[in-house]
């Protein structure tokens, strides 16, 4: 089985695969491009992130520069999406994003599982998780989303919080590590 197969499989693959490595080369070249554009050329951002996301649901999606992903094949996002500046994905593993969300500035979401053992951690053995957020969701700015979380629908997160476990529907989640502080 190929490293890259291991990845998303969610098995432990060596992360300087040469096969991984030239694919996140690819990647950061088209971002690299998506980046540089001018803001008013947003059928070509359009164009370039239809080619380089895994899935995205419509024509009414907004990610705005600067954007940062892994690979790009791994994310997927729903109808009337939204992602304001410094958005970045670590996408190892799936990460599933649902119809009408909004990402505040500077959120980062994570898959990459590392070993807290420094021999492992050093040997750049690693492994990832899928992230999955729901439908209605509100991601406020400076959050982080930690590999394996799920968010329910009409969720919102507030602005720095750390989610490092799953969010029920139906709530409004905060702080760090994130908690649930009031249901809708």
């Amino acid at each position: 089985m190929t490293e890259k197969k291991k990845m998303l499989a969610g098995e432990v693959y060596s992360a300087v695969d040469p096969e991984l490595i030239e694919e996140l080369m690819v990647t950061r070249e088209v971002l690299y491009e998506y980046n540089s554009l001018r803001p008013s050329e947003t059928q070509r951002m359009k164009e370039i992130l239809k080619n380089l996301l895994g899935h995205v649901a419509d024509d009414d999606f907004l990610i705005n520069q600067p954007f940062r992903c892994d690979y790009g094949k791994q994310i997927s996002i729903g109808r009337r999406f939204f992602a304001n500046f410094n958005f970045t994905v670590l996408d190892e593993a799936r990460v599933t994003i649902g119809d009408d969300c909004f990402i505040g500035p500077n959120v980062s979401i994570y898959t990459a599982c590392h070993s807290t053992n420094p021999e492992e951690r050093n040997s750049r053995q690693e492994w990832a998780m899928p992230v999955t957020i729901g439908h209605n969701v509100w991601i406020g700015g400076s959050v982080t989303i930690l590999p394996g979380v799920t968010i329910g629908d009409n969720v919102t997160i507030g602005a720095g919080s750390v989610v490092v476990g799953d969010i029920p529907s139906n709530t409004i989640a905060v702080g760090n590590p994130c908690k649930v502080i009031r249901n809708l």
